[in-house]
């Protein structure tokens, strides 16, 4: 814990950066893989195409049958990937649990917002300061939504969750995908800019841990 006081970004917190982006990543591939490649009549027409080259035929129904198939592979992928989103949240919660005071995400938000309202001299870096912990906050709101729907979609039989409820947790679960996409690209776009202008070695930092400004 001491030599992780030492860096700006501390080892936990990089773990979880990475592992987020790559879980997240992998989880939007299967999302777009079963919204392009196994969506619509085209797909169904493809393999039964295919299959009657290889000397198979099959009706519409197999063929639809062959693609549904194919579908529910890839959302079982989705379905690890939610999983290891949610350890992965689990863990973020602990880390910010065991972590000093004034390094906590809210208590950040309260100071920067304490400075906002009180600084007059700094209000324009304040405000975009108070901007990004907001997003910050926003993002992690939509993780734990999320979690807690896409969890429930997985074990609404275990959980009791009837068809109707299980349909609008899944429409709530992929509506926040939206957001969160929206957020990747701020956070990309934010990153992008500030290594180009005063904040050089933002990746770089989050990779290595980056020294603490004396």
């Amino acid at each position: 814990m001491k030599k992780e006081a030492q860096v700006k970004y501390p080892a936990s917190i990089r773990f979880w950066h990475w592992g987020n982006t790559l879980v997240i990543s992998g989880s939007l591939v299967t999302v777009l893989i079963n919204s392009t490649l196994f969506d619509g009549r085209s797909t169904r027409d493809f393999v039964q195409k295919e299959l009657a080259h290889a000397g198979a035929n099959v009706s519409q129904e197999q063929a639809r049958a062959v693609v549904h198939g194919l579908e529910d592979k890839v959302w079982d992928i989705h379905i690890y990937f939610g999983y290891v989103l949610t350890a992965l949240f689990l863990y973020r919660l602990i880390v910010e649990i065991r972590a000093d005071k004034n390094q906590k995400v809210f208590r950040k938000f309260l100071d920067t917002l304490k400075i906002y309202l009180s600084n007059q001299a700094f209000k324009s870096t304040a405000r975009y300061e108070l901007g990004i912990k907001l997003l910050y906050l926003v993002f992690y709101t939509l993780l734990l939504i999320m979690a807690i729907t896409g969890l429930s979609i997985a074990f609404d039989d275990n959980l009791g969750i009837s068809r109707s409820l299980s349909h609008s947790l899944k429409e709530v679960h992929g509506f926040c995908m939206y957001p969160i996409l929206g957020f990747i690209v701020l956070h990309v776009g934010g990153v992008y800019f500030a290594e180009r202008k005063n904040k050089k070695g933002i990746v770089s930092d989050m990779i290595n841990g980056g020294k603490m400004n004396n």
